[in-house]
This record gives C-alpha cells, sequence and structure tokens, in this order.
C-alpha cells in the first residue's frame, strides 16, 4: 500500500511539473516573432505620450523590409534606408522637445529619429558645412547620444563653431 502511494505521488508530481513546463514553453514567444524581425510595414500610432518609433528598413532583396525597435538593432546589423515610422505616443518626451528645439526648426522629431539610424554618410562621417547641418547635429547630440559615431559627430560641431 505505501509503494502504491509513492507511485501514484510520484506519477501526480510528474504530471504537474509536464503540464507547468507546457505552460511556461507556450508563454514565451519566439525570438523571431518580435517587431524587430517583422516584415510588415503596417505600424499605427496608438496611445499617449512619449512617442516611441519602430524603424524600417530596406534589405538586400528590394521587395522587402526589416522592421527594428531599436536603434541599437539596427546599428548592429548595419541596416540602411531606413525610416523612423512612429508607433505609439502623442507626445514628445523632455529629451525628444529638447532635441527638436535645438535644430530650431530645421528638422522634426521623424527626421531626427531617421537620421540617427544612419551611421555613414551626413552628418555621422562628415564634417558639417552650413549652419543647418550644424543644428541638425545640434539636435542628434540631444536626441540619440549612445550613437557609435556620436564622438565624431560633436568633434565636427566643434571643429565647425571653432
Amino acid at each position: 500500500m505505501h509503494a502504491v502511494r509513492r507511485s501514484v505521488s510520484a506519477a501526480l508530481c510528474l504530471a504537474a511539473a509536464a503540464i507547468l513546463v507546457g505552460c511556461s514553453a507556450a508563454g514565451e514567444s519566439e525570438p523571431d516573432d518580435g517587431l524587430e524581425t517583422a516584415t510588415s510595414t503596417d505600424v499605427t500610432p496608438s496611445g499617449s505620450a512619449p512617442i516611441v518609433f519602430a524603424f524600417v528598413c530596406a534589405t538586400g532583396d528590394s521587395t522587402r523590409t526589416e522592421t527594428y525597435t531599436t536603434y541599437s538593432a539596427v546599428w548592429e546589423d548595419a541596416s540602411t534606408g531606413c525610416r523612423a515610422k512612429r508607433i505609439t505616443g502623442t507626445e514628445m518626451s523632455e529629451q525628444q522637445g529638447a532635441a527638436v528645439a535645438a535644430t530650431e526648426g530645421t528638422a522634426t522629431l521623424e527626421e531626427l529619429a531617421t537620421v540617427c539610424t544612419r551611421t555613414e554618410g551626413t552628418p555621422w562621417t562628415t564634417g558639417i558645412a552650413d549652419e543647418q547641418a550644424a543644428l541638425l547635429a545640434d539636435g542628434l547630440a540631444l536626441y540619440c547620444p549612445g550613437h557609435p559615431a556620436m564622438d565624431h559627430l560633436r568633434d565636427a560641431l566643434a571643429a565647425w563653431r571653432g
């Protein structure tokens, strides 16, 4: 009788463990299920502050795009031809507002977000050629301070204002 109870208890424990493992596995999403690898560009804004962007980038195949949710993912993949697409929010954060204000009307938040996806070209790997480029660089310095080419941008601004 004692052996039967032990067998029944062991079977119940194994069944409970299997159910728990099944539940936790079903609750986890596959790494490829997120926005970072989605190919759809049908993203619509909703909600309130702060404004958040997804970044829709061209791929080698002209008919496909890759969508990212972070700048670091775009930079890591060295993606090109990206544009920022608002996915949520209706009001700028304090940082976003300060960055747009620093451009003195020469760039919108969407433009700053789009330029922040780039790692090559103006203004990330070139000098500052005019005041409009300097104002854009001022906004970018505030908007995306973690950009991999930020040191170059700051040096270019210093040389322009030097």
